[in-house]
Order: structure tokens, then sequence, then C-alpha cells
């Protein structure tokens, strides 16, 4: 049987290389996990997904339990075999989703009653029924359900709210039913205070996780703010254990979190970039709609060997965009997680030859100089 496990197998300052061994197959760290909210990455089907290099993908609690129902899942073979994805799963517990759509929702010790944004058909989650949903889903990760905490709060607002999470960590390690190669994890809180990070860091540790996120962040605070959290609050974290950013971000944010001890990473920025026009490359984004790309024969990017770059051009991508194509989202998208995984493909040999600070440097300065090669 597959014990769930993370070993380091090299170091580059608080930077860790290593691999997640799970009951659905073995991950590279640091990894990026594209996000399919609804059992689906948009615009991509999972072989694309896999030929990006993706490891691990990122369920939903939420989403999941309205539609189409998480013992629907269950009856028809759980969420790997329902989307054609046998790697690993990462499932959200719907906490987030529950204060940022959820409509009328009201919150109390046992946990939140809410109406769905779909319908405003009613529901209860507590932490029992999201750890009982995730594994009916089969997730091979399960989130702790927590309350997230708004930025900016008060050391009194974000003190009660992670206090709370706490508590629904413990009832969530209780209900949590252990398989060999199956994972939970923890989520830090405490917003930009210290102490309370400390404070949150120690009770997760005390109730004992199998990998422990950092949660939070990303809700506006800024890429120093962030840092400045990360550098205090990720050695607060149970080293053998992997260590999960949660809904960042962009390259340099994930650069930066490598740089601190991350070793997992979850978004849906190359997504929603790739449906609305926006491409990464390695000297920023681009915006292809714009009309410098109307007969710009060079591809996206010409280090990146996806399908969209290695077949089409900046202004064929232009043109499907301006005509309105499902195409044009479809290529954008596969070029963007393409992209997101050459960067943690670059990140992790970089920790193995330890020269990530040069790496970062260089990252930063092609971000820097931009986009400006002439047509």
């Amino acid at each position: 049987m597959t014990a769930f496990a993370h070993k380091i197998s090299a170091r580059d300052g608080a930077a860790r290389l290593g691999q997640l061994t799970t009951a659905h197959g073995v991950i590279d760290t640091p990894t990026f996990m594209p996000v399919g909210t609804v059992g689906t990455v948009k615009a991509m089907t999972p072989d694309a997904v896999r030929g990006t290099g993706a490891q691990m993908i990122l369920g939903n609690t939420y989403h999941l339990m309205l539609r189409p129902g998480a013992e629907r899942v269950d009856r028809l073979g759980g969420l790997h075999k329902f989307m054609d994805w046998p790697g690993p799963i990462l499932t959200d517990s719907g906490g987030f989703q529950v204060m940022s759509l959820a409509k009328l929702r009201k919150m109390t010790e046992q946990g939140v009653e809410f109406q769905s944004h779909l319908d405003g058909s009613s529901h209860m989650l507590t932490p029992e029924r999201s750890v009982e949903i995730q594994r009916l889903l089969d997730a091979t990760v399960t989130m702790a359900f927590d309350e997230c905490t708004p930025f900016p709060a008060t050391e009194i607002e974000a003190a009660a709210s992670m206090r709370l999470s706490m508590r629904w960590a413990q009832r969530c390690r209780d209900s949590f039913v252990a398989r060999p190669g199956y994972g939970l994890f923890g989520i830090q809180q405490g917003s930009v205070y210290p102490d309370l990070r400390a404070e949150s860091a120690a009770a997760l540790a005390a109730i004992g996780f199998d990998g422990y996120a950092v949660g939070g962040l990303a809700v506006g605070e800024g890429q120093e703010t962030m840092f400045g959290v990360l550098d205090h609050a990720v050695p607060l974290l149970p080293e053998d254990r992997p260590r999960y950013l949660m809904g960042v971000g962009r390259p340099l944010d994930i650069v930066g979190a490598v740089q601190r001890g991350i070793d997992m990473f979850d978004c849906v920025i190359p997504t929603r970039s790739g449906r609305t026009g926006q491409g990464f490359t390695r000297r920023g984004t681009v915006n292809i709609r714009n009309a410098r790309h109307l007969d710009d024969p060079r591809p996206l990017d010409e280090a990146c060997a996806c399908p969209a770059c290695a077949k089409f051009s900046r202004a064929y991508l232009h043109h499907l965009f301006r005509a309105e194509e499902i195409l044009g989202a479809m290529l954008l998208t596969w070029h963007n997680l393409h992209y997101y995984q050459d960067l943690m493909r670059g990140i992790r040999s970089a920790i193995s030859e330890r020269r990530l600070a040069q790496f970062a440097s260089e990252a930063a300065a092609l971000e820097a100089q931009g986009d400006i090669d002439p047509v």
C-alpha cells in the first residue's frame, strides 16, 4: 500500500526540491496545480492538461456539491473516473466559495448555512460535511474547512476568525477517514499578524495533518505584504510535510514563494487569462487582442513548445479572439498552462543546481524588459 509522504531531495536556501507520493501517483515539487473547479480545467481536455506536464489538479467542494452532487459523482466511480483524471486531485473545502459566492449565508460554530448562487436552494456546510463530500469525490488531498478571513481585518477580527478555523480543523481531523496514499491538509490563518500566524501553526501541528496550507493571502494585500507574511509564517510549519500556498498566483509570486519554502500552488489566473486574451511569456503578459498583433508572424513565445506557439502565429491568435472563435480561448489557455509548467520545471532545475536566486533575478529582469521585440 502507498503511503502519503513528501521526500525532500535538494535545497537551495529555504526552497525545497522533492516528491510527494500519493495513492494516485507521484508529484514533483514545487508543483503548480491547474484549477478544474467543476470537474474540468476550462477550455482544455484532460489529455491536453496532461500534455502540459501538469501532475495534479484542483477541484472544488462547493461547486461539485451543488452540481452534479457528491453522491452522484461517487456512484459514477469518483471524480478521477468521472473527469478522466487518474492522477492526484486536491479539493478545496468550499470555505472560500461559501464566503464569496453563496447568498444569505449564516455562519455559526456549527458551520455555514447558505443559499446556492445557482438556484437559491438552501444548504448547510459543516467541517464534517465538507470532509465527507471530499471523500465521496475521492479527493487525493482533502482540505480542512475554514473561514476565509477577509482583508483587511483588524487583529481582533482575524483572531476570532482564525480560532474558529482551528476548532473546525480539529473536527475535520476527527471526521477524516484515513486511507493509504490519501492526505488531509490543515490551513494556517491569521491574516498579516505574526502572533496569530504562530498561534495557528502551533494549533495545526498539535492536531497533526499530512500537509499544511498557508491561507488568507492573495486577497488584495499586495506582493510585498504577502512575501513578508510568508517570511514569518512558512518556517512555523512542520518541516517534513508539504506546504501549499492557496490561490497564488502570478509567475514572480510563485518564484518568490518557492524561495520562502512553498511546495504547492494553484490559481485560476492562467486559465482565466487564456479565455480573455492574455498570454504569459518570459517577457511578461501579452494582450493578444491588441492591434499590434494583426500582422505579427511570430509565435506568442519563441521558447515555448506548446501547440499554440509551435503551430500558430500571433496574428492567427489575434484573429481568433477578434472573431470570437472558441479555438482562441483553447489555444491561449493551453499555452498559459504549458508556460506555468515550464516555469515549475525551471524552478525545480534551479533548486537542484542551487541557482534559484539567479533564476529569480533573470525572470524578474525579463518581465521588466517586457514584450518589446519589433514586429
